[in-house]
């Protein structure tokens, strides 16, 4: 049997039950990400904004708008305020000064480095009663899940 039968194998009621976790795993992520973010001068699209500046490097707005799923109206804006407070700046190319990419700068880089550290931490701790071996299968088979989804 190929893998997109194996699909059908699962157990509907264990697929039901998988989504919902996932659901409020990812509910209870995005709760405590919020309130990490209280205590910084950003909202959450500007994090995402500049976690994908962080991740990927200097973009143009219309590439900023399609990873965030947003208006390209709306992602001028967000970047119009960020740039206001110094963690974006906006640098037009020297080989074509139509095109003007936006660039990450020291202090939009060390509010997402100490919210990650902040998540990351967060994370640690709901993991401290997993062993070795659990959160190595974890890794693991989230990796794969993501994969998957890809």
């Amino acid at each position: 049997m190929n893998d997109n039968n194996q699909t059908n194998l699962h157990d509907p009621e264990r697929i039901a039950f998988l989504e919902k976790e996932l659901r409020y795993i990812a509910g209870i992520i995005k709760q405590k990400g919020r309130e990490i973010l209280n205590s910084y001068t950003i909202t959450p699209p500007q994090f995402v904004a500049l976690q994908w500046l962080f991740e990927h490097g200097d973009m143009t707005i219309g590439d900023l708008s399609n990873k965030m799923y947003l208006a390209f109206s709306t992602t001028t804006d967000l970047v119009d305020r960020m740039e206001k407070n110094e963690l974006v700046v906006r640098i037009r190319e020297e080989q074509d000064r139509r095109v003007v990419r936006i660039k990450l700068l020291k202090e939009g880089e060390r509010i997402i480095e100490e919210v990650i550290k902040k998540r990351q931490d967060y994370l640690e701790n709901v993991l401290a009663d997993f062993d070795g071996d659990e959160v190595e299968q974890l890794s693991f088979l989230l990796e794969k899940l993501h994969n998957n989804m890809k």
